[in-house]
């Protein structure tokens, strides 16, 4: 499988936001240092705990600094924005750094009422979401009735975040997928990744791609990678109980602190999930997944409170698959 990783800018408590933009940029400094294929950056909007939601001007930072590593998003939320800003925004990016740019789309309304009437988009608006990829699309391609500039002579390369539907919806538009989340634990995945390889109407010359989105750490062993992963699994179970998704804390402030109940059944059940360990240990589940998907690529969405060791846990992963 190819290697890749997302960063979603997360912030950390009592640090200010500005810092864990830096620290994005800096991690893909590192990963195109360590030799990862791809760098992707998210979309999130007044969210505590992610402090940039706009990935074309993260991207065009990240791309500033490194030089062959291909960067992208994970993703644009498409229904809070026009496609033919989508495209330019895109578009002014391959000119900047040529060849080596993805536009990964997402269909997220926004995370609670009040952002989604921020950005004014409600859940019952209507879905207009495949119509305006394919505007995109051909905005991109340069078929469109509008020409969007800069012209560079090449379509940027579009992958579509999918669960669910989102997988007969690639293989109508012929897109390459990117799978997270609680689906990767459905027993039905590899039938829904089978009928989205035998549906797959090729866009040009595209083919089925499928690519692997899920929590990854890599430490000497089992027992330091699952303290590593205990901050993202905290924070993601609390962000259940509030409502809202918190900065990360350090492993000692947590477990030093009360859970409630069902904080800590959520946390386990998520520290489960995460494929953390030792390089034997996660080897061996990454293989596992690869048999049981055909994934062509990994995108490791990892974090943690600790920088250092995130970036260790980031070189040893490349270590692995190289």
């Amino acid at each position: 499988m190819r290697l890749s990783l997302l960063d979603r800018s997360r912030t950390r408590l009592g640090a200010p936001d500005a810092e864990a933009i830096g620290a994005t940029v800096a991690r893909a400094v590192h990963a195109e240092q360590v030799g990862y294929d791809r760098y992707w950056v998210a979309e999130h909007h007044g969210v505590p705990g992610i402090a940039s939601g706009t990935p074309a001007v993260l991207l065009a930072a990240i791309g500033a600094r490194t030089s062959r590593i291909r960067i992208g998003s994970g993703g644009v939320m498409l229904p809070l924005h026009q496609p033919v800003v989508v495209a330019e925004q895109f578009l002014v990016l391959d000119a900047l750094h040529p060849g080596r740019v993805d536009l990964g789309i997402g269909r997220s309304l926004g995370f609670t009422p009040p952002v989604r009437r921020a950005l004014r988009r409600e859940l019952d608006a209507v879905d207009t979401f495949e119509e305006d990829l394919a505007e995109l699309r051909r905005y991109l391609e340069g078929t469109a009735e509008v020409t969007v500039r800069p012209v560079t002579g090449r379509p940027v390369p579009v992958h579509l975040l999918a669960t669910g539907r989102g997988l007969e919806a690639a293989a109508r538009l012929g897109l390459p997928v990117v799978v997270g989340g609680p689906v990767l634990a459905s027993d039905e995945l590899p039938e829904a990744l089978a009928r989205y390889r035998r549906g797959f109407r090729p866009h040009g010359d595209s083919a089925p791609r499928v690519t692997i989105s899920l929590d990854a750490l890599v430490a000497d062993d089992d027992a330091t990678a699952r303290e590593l992963a205990l901050p993202e699994a905290y924070a993601m179970a609390v962000s259940r109980q509030t409502g809202e998704f918190p900065p990360l804390e350090g492993v000692a402030a947590i477990r030093s602190s009360p859970w409630p109940s069902q904080v800590e059944r959520r946390v386990e059940a998520s520290l489960d999930r995460a494929v953390a360990g030792s390089p034997t240990t996660v080897r061996r589940r990454l293989e596992a997944l690869a048999a049981r998907t055909g994934a062509d690529e990994l995108l490791a969405s990892t974090s943690t409170h600790d920088r250092d060791a995130l970036l260790a846990s980031d070189r040893m992963l490349a270590e692995l698959l190289r």
